[in-house]
């Protein structure tokens, strides 16, 4: 067996913050095999800012997609897994956004990062480099998260009320996918805030980077992933069943889609499963 350890550390952001970000994670994973692990898509944008070296990352798995080299790296949402190339260590911290967040903290709708990665300090500038420092030079995790509270609450304090420029009908309506967790009729949805399923998209998309549809399949995606990682996973048949699948041939098409993988491939390659 290989001799391993995996540290991880969470924090909730600061109360002014915590409609734009969801969460703060630390991690320290040493001594596994070197692999690619695939970052799915899911219902927020991420940070991730390394504290050891550069990160490795291609905007797909097992297509083809260039590799790139980020000290710190932002993404918006996407509709297919990141590959994350690693040798077995990996120490950094994950920062996760909601859409309302990247207007707050990016100055820029989540439509703008839609399937792609960007160095964090382009789209933070100086605030960004600095944020980087500081985390490096802490100690504790829960000096680095103090310093993400300081260093957001100044990027958010630069730009104006982002809630006023998202329609409310688009906020609604992630509400409603998210608390179904893409359980839900799009066209239903749409008429109970009174506009057509086509506007609702159009709406939807310029703000969030994503369909309505797609981002349902998403979170039924992120059901399926967050069963599958458990400690003691579900077969996956009952995988399919939980997260709303019609049957593990649905549940196998998404995966394959969403990940690059099959279920079975991508479980065999995650040699990072079970690190929390």
């Amino acid at each position: 067996m290989e001799d391993h350890t995996a540290t991880r550390a969470s924090a909730r952001p600061a109360p002014a913050l915590r409609r734009y970000v969801g969460s703060y994670v630390g991690f320290d994973l040493r001594g596994f095999p070197a692999g690619v692990h695939c970052g799915p898509p899911g219902r927020v944008l991420t940070a991730v800012i390394s504290l050891s070296g550069p990160l490795e990352v291609a905007a797909g798995v097992d297509d083809g997609s260039p590799v790139t080299r980020f000290d710190s790296v932002a993404g918006g949402l996407m509709r297919r897994s990141v590959a994350i190339h690693h040798d077995g260590r990996q120490e950094g911290v994950l920062v996760s956004l909601t859409p309302l967040g990247a207007r707050a903290v990016y100055g820029m709708p989540a439509a703008g990062l839609a399937h792609r990665l960007v160095p964090l300090d382009e789209l933070l500038g100086d605030l960004g480099v600095e944020l980087v420092d500081r985390l490096r030079a802490a100690r504790t995790w829960a000096a680095r998260f103090a310093a993400l509270d300081e260093l957001l609450l100044r990027a958010v304090g630069r730009g104006g009320d982002p809630v006023s420029r998202v329609r409310p009908e688009v906020a609604e309506a992630w509400r409603r996918l998210l608390a179904a967790r893409g359980r839900v009729q799009v066209g239903g949805v749409a008429a109970e805030l009174g506009w057509s399923r086509r506007y609702l998209t159009e709406r939807f998309r310029g703000e969030v980077g994503l369909s309505p549809k797609t981002f349902a399949r998403v979170l039924r995606f992120e059901h399926a992933h967050e069963l599958a990682t458990l400690h003691d996973p579900l077969p996956w048949a009952d995988v399919a069943t939980v997260s709303g699948y019609a049957d593990q041939a649905h549940l196998v098409r998404d995966w394959s889609e969403f990940t690059g993988r099959s279920p079975t491939a991508w479980r065999r390659g995650e040699v990072l499963l079970g690190t929390g």
